[in-house]
């Protein structure tokens, strides 16, 4: 089971970027410098209110500056916000 979890955020990371409006707590942490406590304060970021570009993402109490963003550029997407 493991084995299939890693091999599905690792294809995830290959052939695609990491949508922070859509993703898990487990798909957050294979950004860079992104673990657990990150990840959760981005989905509850977003769950009042959702990234329009990934540049939003520095919004985050937890992200400094933006150095998550720079790690991981290429790897980042924000799917179109449908919240208001």
């Amino acid at each position: 089971m493991k084995f299939l979890m890693i091999l599905a955020l690792g294809t995830t990371l290959l052939f695609g970027a990491v949508d922070i409006n859509t993703a898990d707590l487990k798909e957050l942490m294979t950004l860079k410098g992104v673990g657990e406590s990150k990840a959760k304060r981005i989905i509850k970021y977003r769950k009042k209110r959702c990234f329009k570009t990934v540049e939003e993402l520095k919004k985050v109490n937890c992200i400094k500056g933006k150095k998550v963003i720079k790690k991981n550029k290429g790897n980042l997407t924000a799917s179109q916000c449908s919240k208001k």
